[in-house]
């Protein structure tokens, strides 16, 4: 059986959506928190079990017979590392043959201050002795829908990225990677995972112009005075510090890829910058 954590999520559920295409419902566990919220996906035959990163019971039950683990990780910052050492330590229990992680790109090396906490999972996903993937996914194209429709409607684009390139991805790509590795025969240990054509914020924003046919500029601003902007729009302080130290690192190259990874694992180009600008618009 192929364990899901998370399923109820925006990646867990499509990370569900192509399983269903390549194993049988039956052999696919939707790991959720609410099985209340999975209830459309036990109709189609797929197995819901409560799964909770804060319960170490509720996970034992849920990984019961589980060949392999996807923990996709908790949007919980500042709680991840205890709740995903929960998760490994369940996985061990278990003794899955392969525990699958979604980290972030080059985590071991990154700037971005949110590769802390990926890191410390990696560490203990490696000392639990498993077998195991990291998909060390790069930024999502949906992380800047905001920024696209603010584009399009007030001519800004707003950041702190300078000239740095981001290798962004859609979600459905990183997905169809996460179902790629759970069902390889002999996965890699680590896959460094991002969009095929980074891009600088200058070319989101002419990209914006493009598609909505209104002016639209990209405005560099010091980490600290976008940070002032973003929690002058209500984003909470975790997230505004986290959105703008991440465009930080970003001038630096942090989330920029040129491997093609994710574009060999999938088997097709990923989804482009004009497709993001699109879906958000």
């Amino acid at each position: 059986m192929i364990v899901i954590t998370g399923a109820s999520g925006q990646l867990g559920q499509l990370v569900i959506e192509g399983l269903l295409e390549k194993v049988p419902a039956g052999q696919i566990v939707a790991a959720v928190r609410d099985p209340a919220k999975a209830s459309a996906l036990a109709a189609r035959g797929v197995v819901v079990r409560r799964a909770d990163y804060n319960d170490p019971a509720s996970l034992d039950a849920a990984f019961d017979g589980a060949q392999k683990v996807l923990l996709i990780s908790s949007s919980e910052i500042g709680q991840r590392d205890a709740q995903h050492r929960n998760v490994v330590d369940a996985a061990k229990r278990a003794q899955v043959k392969l525990l699958a992680y979604t980290s972030v790109l080059r985590a071991d090396t990154s700037r971005l201050g949110l590769a802390a906490e990926h890191v410390a999972t990696e560490q203990a996903i490696r000392a639990s002795g498993l077998p195991f993937s990291f998909l060390r996914n790069g930024w999502y194209y949906e992380n800047f829908s905001s920024r696209i429709q603010a584009g399009a409607a007030h001519g800004t684009v707003v950041g702190s990225s300078g000239n740095g390139r981001i290798a962004a991805a859609a979600r459905a790509d990183y997905a169809a990677a996460a179902v790629a590795v759970l069902t390889a025969a002999a996965p890699e240990p680590v896959y460094e995972l991002g969009g095929s054509a980074p891009f600088t914020l200058a070319e989101l924003a002419a990209e914006v112009a493009r598609q909505s046919g209104r002016e639209a500029a990209y405005q560099d601003l010091p980490q600290a005075e976008f940070k002032k902007v973003l929690l002058g729009l209500g984003v909470p302080e975790v997230y505004a510090e986290l959105i703008s130290d991440s465009d930080a690192a970003a001038a630096g190259g942090a989330l920029d890829d040129n491997t093609r990874t994710l574009e060999r694992l999938i088997g097709r180009a990923p989804r482009t910058l004009a497709d993001a600008v699109k879906a958000a618009l």
